[in-house]
């Protein structure tokens, strides 16, 4: 895996992990309280960065075989969590991830939430609702930033990769002051997903034995093959919904026909 597919892929993960703690935090700042919003976040970032400090260095000291089946089977685990959800949400059985949708209900529990300070912070619940935010988005640009630069020895380059994406959905944020409803969300999830995975079955046979024809170009097949198997999947649960939407009014059905 070269530089440039490195710093891609994981810009484009974590990218999507921030769109999501910048919605939370719009919502916090603009909604209750900047300050104690700042300190939430703040607190956010102090804590990952120990995360990072503690778990970026033990992991390199792993050797490399035994690094990449571990690193292989999360990111497997992990990408095809990212997978279910995009099929369901492609196929109709869950809704689209929806940036507007989430800040409004966001907006509207921190108007409806009590005010009140506590430990030398003004509001509590601003506090609070931007330090979760940010460090359970957080969790999953660090985790994909060390496991891939863990992997390729270059935790430097994963971390410069993340800290962009972070530094750019931030820019855009703070310029725009809304949360970022038109970035194609879903469908970057849906790609985000796709490489976690094929990295992941790549790694984890590596780590396991496998020699792969090609070495690093046998991604040029196992990407394609999992976005196959993934749009296969996709067109296998529409069919199945809409025969259970014929099922369930075959008269409707019918007379749309005859229309």
């Amino acid at each position: 895996m070269n530089s440039l597919a490195l710093v891609l892929t994981v810009f484009v993960a974590c990218a999507v992990e921030a769109v999501e703690a910048l919605t939370i935090v719009l919502a916090a700042g603009l909604t209750r309280e900047w300050r104690s919003t700042l300190q939430g976040m703040a607190a956010a970032l102090v804590v990952l960065a120990a995360i990072v400090a503690v778990v970026g260095p033990a992991l390199t000291l792993l050797p490399l075989t035994a690094l990449r089946l571990v690193v292989g089977a999360l990111l497997a685990v992990f990408g095809l969590q990212w997978l279910r959800k995009a099929i369901l949400r492609a196929s109709g059985y869950k809704d689209l991830h929806d940036e507007g949708a989430i800040y409004a209900r966001q907006v509207t529990a921190a108007r409806a939430a009590t005010a009140g300070g506590r430990r030398g912070v003004r509001d509590w619940y601003a506090f609070t609702l931007a330090f979760k935010g940010v460090l359970l988005e957080g969790l999953e640009v660090v985790f994909i930033a060390i496991t891939f630069g863990a992997n390729q020895r270059n935790l430097g380059l994963a971390a410069l990769g993340a800290a962009a994406a972070v530094v750019t959905v931030a820019a855009v944020g703070i310029a725009v002051r809304a949360p970022l409803s038109r970035v194609p969300e879903n469908t970057m999830k849906f790609a985000v997903g796709v490489m976690l995975t094929s990295f992941g079955v790549f790694w984890g046979a590596e780590g396991a034995g496998v020699s792969w024809p090609g070495n690093d170009a046998a991604l040029l097949v196992i990407v394609p093959v999992t976005v196959l198997v993934t749009v296969g999947y996709v067109a296998l649960l529409r069919r199945a919904r809409a025969a259970a939407s014929v099922r369930a009014d075959p008269v409707a059905t019918a007379e749309g026909r005859t229309i």
